[in-house]
């Protein structure tokens, strides 16, 4: 009895500590400020990814989400803001979110590519109310450092995904059952 109290009590507090840590680390971006993240963002991949000049030719689009916190112990939360580019202009703004339980404790941060390497991949993502990853789409995730070709990458999935500039004490980054939605920056 005594040990079902406690952890109750500890994933209640678990979870008032992780809203608490992403509520005071995710303010309302303008959207100066998210287009100067995504191209901050934009500019790392092309730096560290190893053909990502290739990649960004055959993408159909490209969905930046820089800056994306993640928390959490024993249960856990993601957010970001970020911007879907075609043909490198910005069409929409959009927000991330996720929530995750299991064993799990610290917090990072780290920036998000991913690319849409169909029109089909793409139509669905802009036309859904709500885009869920593993759920609307599989997203193949892809090592920064792997030197994975053209060919490669276009059987690999409709829509693969980059995670660089990771920083904290979090391991694996999973972008499974994280919700994209579009919103309206100032």
């Amino acid at each position: 009895m005594k040990t079902t109290h406690v952890r109750i009590m500890t994933a209640l507090f678990c979870t008032l500590a992780i809203g608490f840590f992403l509520s005071t680390t995710v303010q309302a971006a303008t959207r100066a400020e998210i287009d100067a993240s995504v191209k901050a963002a934009k500019d790392r991949f092309v730096k560290d990814v190893k053909g990502a000049g290739e990649y960004l030719k055959i993408a159909k689009g490209m969905l930046v989400m820089p800056n994306i916190t993640k928390a959490g112990f024993l249960v856990g939360g993601q957010y970001g803001t970020g911007a879907l580019q075609i043909n490198g202009t910005t069409v929409d703004y959009y927000s991330l979110a996720g929530a995750s339980f299991g064993f799990q404790a610290g917090a990072e941060k780290f920036d998000m590519i991913i690319l849409f390497i169909t029109d089909e991949a793409l139509n669905k993502f802009r036309n859904s109310k709500g885009w869920e990853a593993g759920v609307d789409a599989e997203v193949t995730m892809i090592k920064a450092g792997a030197d994975v070709s053209l060919e490669t990458l276009r059987s690999q999935s409709p829509v693969v995904g980059f995670v660089i500039d990771q920083k904290g004490l979090m391991g694996g980054v999973s972008v499974k059952g994280s919700k994209f939605t579009v919103t309206q920056p100032k």
